[in-house]
C-alpha cells in the first residue's frame, strides 16, 4: 500500500507544506501508510477483543483500539491533503495521533500473551507512533 500512496502524493501539483517548511514525501507517505495500517488494526482488535471470553477485562483495550483507529483514520484523511497557511493543526494532529498510539500499544501489549491480535495490534501502533514522530521532526 506504501506503493500506492507514495505515487498518489507523488502525482499531486502542490508540495505538502506546514509550519513553513516542504515535507518529505517519503515521511509523509510513510505516517499516511502507518496510520491506515493501524486504523484498520485496532478496528480489528476492538472486534476481537468484543469477541473474547474475557470482554470485561478487556473494556480498556476496546475504548483505546476505538479512539486509536478514529484518531489514526482523521489523521490520515488530513494528511492526504494539502494544508494552507501555517497548518499548525496538523502538528496537533500528529501529536495526538502519535500518543493514542503509544498508549494503545502499552495497553494491547498487556494482553498480547493472551491475545495474538493484541500484539499484532501493538505493532502496528508502535510503526504508527514512529511515523508521526518522525513526520513531526520533518517539520521542524
Amino acid at each position: 500500500m506504501n506503493d500506492v500512496i507514495s505515487s498518489m502524493q507523488a502525482t499531486h501539483p502542490r508540495e505538502f507544506q506546514a509550519g513553513g517548511s516542504t515535507v518529505d514525501g517519503a515521511a509523509l507517505a510513510e505516517c499516511l501508510a502507518a496510520c491506515v495500517e493501524c486504523a484498520q488494526t485496532c478496528s480489528t482488535c476492538a472486534d476481537a477483543c468484543l469477541s473474547e471470553d474475557m470482554v470485561a477485562e478487556l473494556s480498556t483495550c476496546i475504548r483505546l483500539n476505538a479512539s486509536c483507529a478514529d484518531i489514526c483514520a482523521a489523521t490520515a484523511s488530513v494528511l492526504s491533503r494539502r494544508p494552507d497557511g501555517g497548518a499548525a493543526y496538523v502538528r496537533s494532529l500528529l501529536e495526538a495521533c502519535r500518543d493514542v498510539c503509544e498508549r494503545c500499544a502499552e495497553e494491547c501489549a498487556g494482553h498480547a500473551e493472551m491475545h495474538e491480535h493484541c500484539k499484532v495490534c501493538a505493532e502496528a501502533c508502535r510503526r504508527c507512533a514512529k511515523a508521526c514522530a518522525d513526520l513531526l521532526s520533518a517539520l521542524g
